[in-house]
């Protein structure tokens, strides 16, 4: 472990060395190998790290068959000669204050209340943590959240130390470790033992603070997300100004807030409904209207029309055939560079809506379905709805 500088000192921000190895992986990507490294690699749910080499980006860092690999963005030419690398310094220490206040709140989620950590995933914007438990109380999750808080602010010295499978008996561990040898434990004194490769500050003061935002049951475990460190005021700085647009969108006090969305919520709900009886009422009128017009032409009643969803031809045409049964429906629709066909019969009728929509959408590169009684699709708009209309026209009479 000597090479790898992430566990001698996790504030190492640039190192040089001397490129040992140039390779492809069997993906075909090239990377480097060094002498010695601080870029930690991605392993034990915490991300890579990222910055440069020789000015030259660090894309990704993995640990394989005991070397760590380094993908850049170019190749580094002159391999000679020592390499100076940059650890993007932001990233690391946010990764830093995340791992090191989910070993907080992981412990306190135990002590508390014996839920074990089963699963952890570092992201970009949140953490989570997968719980060992059924269930999850509010009340819960708020005494675990303030007995975290605590042990930052007491400011508890964070130490790192290498053990041998023999010495971990005299450590009360979180959970078995899952290496046999160079094992690493990471120890809050008093307070949380755990084996863990990852990197940490010195000190739990580091960490800021802990916020959980929410969680959720997923089968035989509760999903816990949440925040630390700097995150914690990305986030309320987030939220605060949502907070406040939606104050002043909605002229409510924040206190009021709740009270005030659920009001514009019933209201939305109660226009939709108003909004569909109208909708309804203009097709009733429209279906009258168009079965008026068609009596005198062998009750046929056609339309061509611009921008109308199939669904609401659909709908026309099932009000138009229930008001009488010895009407045909025949109804085109260009909508950009497509052409919607319905057809439709009344009981009366016995001529066949899916032979002759079928026989349409052909000519149209379409597809359809339906029944005899009733059918539809949809084609390339190669010709114009009027001329369609007078192809269905020719095919029913």
């Amino acid at each position: 472990m000597k090479n790898q500088l992430f566990y001698q000192d996790a504030y190492i921000k640039s190192f040089t060395a001397k490129v040992v190895t140039k390779g492809k992986d069997e993906d075909g990507k090239d990377y480097i190998v060094l002498d010695q490294t601080a870029f930690y690699p991605t392993g034990g749910g915490q991300p890579h790290d990222i910055g440069t080499i020789e000015n030259i980006k660090v894309l990704n860092v993995e640990e394989t068959d005991e070397e760590v690999r380094h993908y850049l963005e170019s190749e580094v030419h002159d391999v000679s000669s020592p390499v100076y690398g940059v650890i993007d310094w932001d990233r690391r220490y946010d990764h830093m204050q995340q791992h090191a206040g989910q070993h907080i709140l992981s412990a306190a989620f135990e002590q508390l209340y014996g839920h074990k950590t089963i699963g952890f995933h570092l992201g970009n914007e949140t953490l989570t943590i997968d719980l060992e438990a059924a269930n999850l109380l509010e009340s819960e999750a708020l005494k675990v959240e303030e007995l975290a808080n605590k042990i930052i602010l007491e400011n508890r010295p964070i130490e790192t130390k290498w053990v041998t499978e023999d010495e971990l008996v005299n450590y009360d561990l979180r959970k078995e470790t899952k290496v046999k040898e160079d094992i690493r434990l990471v120890i809050i004194p008093n307070f949380d033992y755990n084996g863990c490769g990852g990197t940490h500050p010195n000190a739990t003061g580091e960490v800021q603070a802990i916020k959980i935002i929410d969680w959720e049951r997923q089968k035989k475990k509760v999903r816990v997300q949440f925040v630390c460190g700097n995150r914690v005021l990305k986030q309320f700085h987030q939220k605060n100004r949502v907070l406040i647009e939606l104050t002043k969108l909605l002229n409510a006090p924040e206190k009021d807030m709740q009270e005030a969305v659920t009001r514009l919520l019933e209201n939305s709900k109660s226009m939709e409904k108003e909004l569909e009886q109208s909708l309804e009422t203009l097709l009733h009128n429209e279906a009258k209207g168009l079965l008026e017009k068609g009596k005198g032409d062998n009750k046929i009643v056609s339309g061509v029309f611009q921008n109308r969803s199939i669904q609401e031809l659909q709908k026309l045409a099932r009000m138009i055939i229930a008001e009488d049964e010895e009407t045909i429906v025949l109804f085109v629709s260009q909508n950009e560079n497509r052409l919607q066909l319905v057809g439709a019969r009344g009981t009366a009728e016995n001529a066949s809506m899916k032979k002759v929509i079928g026989n349409a959408l052909s000519i149209i590169n379409g597809k359809g379905g339906g029944s005899d009684s009733f059918a539809q699709g949809g084609g390339e708009a190669i010709i114009t709805g009027e001329k369609m209309m007078l192809h269905l026209l020719e095919l029913i009479q």
